[in-house]
């Protein structure tokens, strides 16, 4: 077996423990890590962004069985032949520009440069890396069409994919359809669930989409088995830098070209470079994307932005980098979250997208050897940043872009005057709406908590007194309405009220006694409850 056989798992069955590395090799904290190791330290990084091999220090390589390393073997070979290959070069360079639409803007977004101004207006520029202005509105179609290229010419008329929130999946039905090739998409039933107009657009786009039970490592884990059955037929066509190599230095090299681009555009807008560049990180594709161009570039910071969740301390999130261990998942060597035991852990995340357990080697490589930043922001925060930036700039972002965008909050007021900051932000979000309504209504409300906290709590105190009525007011405002009036659309009915009263009244409330009760409680007895009308 490749790649180390004392620690490899078989890629082929997927088995669901996976191995666990020493704690004592990588020391985690939430932010910037320093390397522990001194081999891993000492890798110059123009030798790593020129790497062909796979190896980024430790990290990467190919944890796979034989019977698929004459495969990937293959692939790396004809992969090079082919990307290096003047035709294939023009021919991607036409299609990006012709059917993706690039190159996409670097745009100043003024409002948003001014709320992060201090007391006496000073602060950083914010430009926004416009990748949800391409084709599909996102940057998932810069990988695919390139894929899909190397596949028709490789003879790979069958194009295997997993998706998460769906994005991915599109992506690659489009480029499919474009280059007329079969295109089977494997999709978890939760995310199905969430995103139904992702699914309609893969079928409208002729993909076969498969439902996974599970979420997007299960459909990841199924599309694999797929492709390793279809070897001599199928291409599986990854979208992240994940996985054995060489798929996680082929999705870089074709979204390379965002970085490219934001260096080029940067020269031409104020003569240098970006002071910052700030990404949201899932498994890491456009993180990578935006990188890679600036490695050597020791000046220009990066930092990649987690899914905090619920709060790194909840163990209810996705913040791979900042609370992982290093283990090997799906055919590579990387950080992963997971137990005492190996056992891969259930990550979550608000943002579909963000939603896996691992990361990219290249992205655990630059964490151990410091240069790149990572942190975490909540749920929450990522929901206040996704409606200011809407409010700001008119421009709707996604949920995973809107973790990047909240960590500017924190970034900004330690940036000296007139940095500039180039953030990457990603497709309009229609597929995003129906999850943010009801969340900004249920999370977005802490005020909306505290109000029925109260009118319970009196409840207690004097059965006699009539409690208050009470409402979310707006999609996005979060405003709370009060009143004594009686039932009518959007507002707890007597009977409702009674309902939501009584559970309270019978669930722990040791927390009450003291004029307070908990979150959790107060949650609890919302979900026991009627619901609140229209």
């Amino acid at each position: 077996m490749a790649g180390g056989a004392a620690h490899a798992i078989s890629f082929a069955s997927l088995a669901p423990k996976q191995m666990k590395m020493s704690r004592a090799v990588i020391k985690t904290c939430p932010c910037r890590t320093v390397s522990t190791s001194h081999e891993d330290s000492s890798m110059n990084f123009a030798n790593v962004k020129k790497s062909t091999n796979g190896k980024f220090g430790k990290y990467g390589g190919k944890f796979v069985p034989e019977i698929l390393m004459r495969s990937l073997t293959h692939l790396e070979a004809r992969v090079h032949s082919i990307t290096n290959d003047t035709n294939f070069q023009r021919e991607l360079a036409d299609t990006l520009r012709d059917y993706v639409g690039r190159e996409t803007p670097l745009y100043f977004a003024e409002r948003l440069t001014k709320h992060h101004t201090n007391a006496i207006g000073e602060g950083p520029l914010i430009y926004l890396k416009r990748e949800d202005l391409n084709h599909g509105g996102a940057h998932n179609i810069n990988n695919a069409v390139g894929q899909a290229m190397v596949a028709r010419e490789m003879g790979r008329r069958r194009v295997v994919a997993a998706t998460g929130s769906g994005q991915h999946g599109v992506a690659t039905a489009a480029a499919c359809a474009r280059f007329s090739l079969q295109c089977v998409i494997y999709m978890g039933m939760t995310h199905m669930d969430k995103h139904s107009c992702f699914v309609h657009q893969m079928n409208l786009l002729g993909a076969e989409v498969k439902a996974v039970e599970g979420n997007f490592k299960e459909a990841t884990s199924e599309a694999i088995r797929d492709w390793v059955g279809n070897l001599e037929t199928s291409f599986y066509l990854s979208g992240s830098v994940l996985g054995p190599h060489p798929c996680p230095t082929m999705v870089r090299y074709f979204q390379s070209v965002i970085g490219k681009e934001t260096r080029r555009q940067a020269l031409e807008r104020w003569g240098g470079k970006p002071d910052v560049l700030v990404a949201c990180v899932g498994s890491g594709s456009n993180a990578m994307g935006l990188f890679h161009e600036f490695l050597e570039d020791e000046e220009v910071r990066l930092i990649g932005v987690e899914a905090g969740g619920l709060g790194l301390g909840s163990g209810r999130h996705s913040a791979t980098l900042c609370r992982g261990d290093v283990g090997v998942y799906h055919g590579s060597m990387s950080y992963l979250l997971q137990d005492e035991e190996g056992q891969i852990l259930n990550p979550h995340s608000i943002a579909v997208g963000l939603e896996y357990p691992g990361v990219g080697p290249e992205l655990s490589f630059l964490k151990d050897v410091s240069r790149a930043e990572f942190y975490a922001v909540t749920d929450q925060e990522a929901l206040d940043a996704y409606r200011r930036l809407a409010l700001l700039e008119g421009i709707i972002p996604a949920l995973e872009t809107s973790h990047a965008l909240a960590y500017l909050q924190k970034l900004c007021p330690t940036l000296r005057n007139g940095s500039k900051v180039a953030y990457w932000s990603l497709h309009e979000n229609n597929r995003d709406l129906e999850l943010v309504d009801p969340a900004l209504s249920d999370v977005n409300n802490e005020e909306a908590l505290r109000i029925i906290a109260v009118a319970l709590l009196c409840i207690q105190a004097s059965r006699v007194l009539r409690p208050p009525m009470f409402r979310v007011v707006g999609m996005l405002s979060g405003d709370i309405e009060v009143g004594s009036v009686s039932s009518r659309p959007g507002y707890l009915s007597d009977l409702q009220l009674s309902e939501l009263t009584r559970s309270f009244m019978t669930s722990d409330t040791s927390g009450v006694s003291t004029g307070t009760i908990t979150t959790n409680q107060l949650r609890q007895c919302i979900t026991n409850s009627e619901p609140c009308g229209s």
